[in-house]
This record gives structure tokens, C-alpha cells and sequence, in this order.
């Protein structure tokens, strides 16, 4: 298991104990764990929404009108017009 140490600013450290009591963290290495898989969860959706972006980039633009997009997504959800 990886073991870290860290030194802050009194008000940053004041801050920590602060969110332990209000979030019910029982010390401040389960606090950090937290804040390390949330930044995990947060990244890999960066990510994710990133290669979302490219493969609509690379797709090119579609020759269909705005009409022919909404009515697609009428059909993809049961929806018809009117």
C-alpha cells in the first residue's frame, strides 16, 4: 500500500477537518481516498467525453437538414411529429 505525507496551509487544513465532520469521514486518509477516486471517475469522464468529441469530429458534416435530424430522433424515441 502507498504511503503519502503531505504539508498544507493552515486554512487548507482547517478546511479538511471541516468536511471530515460535515461528511462523516472517520480520518483524513479515507477523506483524501475520496477526493482520489472521485478525481479518478472525473478524468476518465474527461476522457470519454473527449474520444465522444473526436469520433464526431472525424465523422464529418451530415448532409442532412435539421428537419431530417429531428425527425430521426423522433423515431429513435417513439415520438412523431406534430
Amino acid at each position: 500500500m502507498a504511503k503519502f505525507s503531505i504539508t498544507m496551509p493552515d486554512d487548507l487544513g482547517a478546511f479538511v477537518h471541516e468536511e471530515m465532520a460535515e461528511r462523516s469521514y472517520e480520518n483524513v486518509s479515507e477523506y483524501f481516498r475520496h477526493l482520489v477516486r472521485q478525481e479518478r471517475r472525473r478524468a476518465k469522464a474527461d476522457d470519454d467525453l473527449r474520444g465522444l468529441i473526436d469520433e464526431g469530429l472525424k465523422s464529418g458534416v451530415s448532409g442532412a437538414t435539421l428537419d431530417d435530424i429531428w425527425a430521426e430522433a423522433g423515431k429513435k424515441h417513439g415520438r412523431t411529429g406534430g
